[in-house]
């Protein structure tokens, strides 16, 4: 035991060192279908281990989305430091689906294709522009970015979205009530 707690501060310094998250690779993981050689709607949900010493334990998770016929992604995520920026921890943007998280290699956790796929990514849309810690971070016990899936799962059953043990933080979405929010119930969309 001695000697593993004199090991613990040379593993951590290994593990947190290198030259930082700004130079850690984002580029894609070849997981997603390209756009253009794919006409069907497409949802993928991916996890990648946290950046640092986190991700031994934890995962960051997002949402991509591409209706059909639609020439790009949209991913829905939450980014703790946007808040520290001003910005909103909920990021809604084109880009590539399955970037790695800052040199972790993205898991597909959730892959729907075909019929009916076009209405779940409008509920999908509709859902995060209605969750409620849009603004807000804490990496425990919540929100996080494990807790906005987490939330779009409960307020779009028809998703079939689990999220593993390792996404800390997406017990926090039952704090909010299950709203369900569709276009049958007047929400706007885009």
């Amino acid at each position: 035991m001695t000697r593993l707690l004199t090991l613990l501060p040379l593993l951590l310094l290994a593990a947190c060192s290198g030259d930082g998250w700004q130079s850690a690779s984002r580029q894609p993981a070849g997981l997603a279908p390209d756009p253009s050689a794919t006409p069907e709607a497409v949802i993928q949900v991916y996890g990648a281990d946290a950046w640092g010493w986190r991700g031994w334990f934890a995962l960051h998770t997002w949402i991509a989305v591409k209706p059909s016929r639609a020439a790009e992604y949209t991913v829905y995520e939450v980014i703790g430091w946007r808040t520290r920026r001003g910005l909103p921890a909920l990021r809604i943007a084109r880009d590539l689906p399955d970037r790695r998280w800052f040199g972790a290699e993205p898991e597909l956790l959730l892959d729907r294709r075909g019929p009916g796929v076009d209405r779940l990514i409008e509920q999908i849309d509709q859902a995060a522009r209605h969750y409620p810690w849009k603004d807000e971070y804490r990496v425990f016990p919540g929100p996080n970015s494990n807790t906005f899936p987490a939330w779009i799962a409960r307020q779009v059953p028809g998703l079939g979205l689990d999220l593993p043990l390792r996404a800390i933080g997406s017990g926090y979405a039952r704090l909010a009530p299950a709203q369900h929010h569709s276009a049958d119930k007047g929400v706007s969309g885009r």
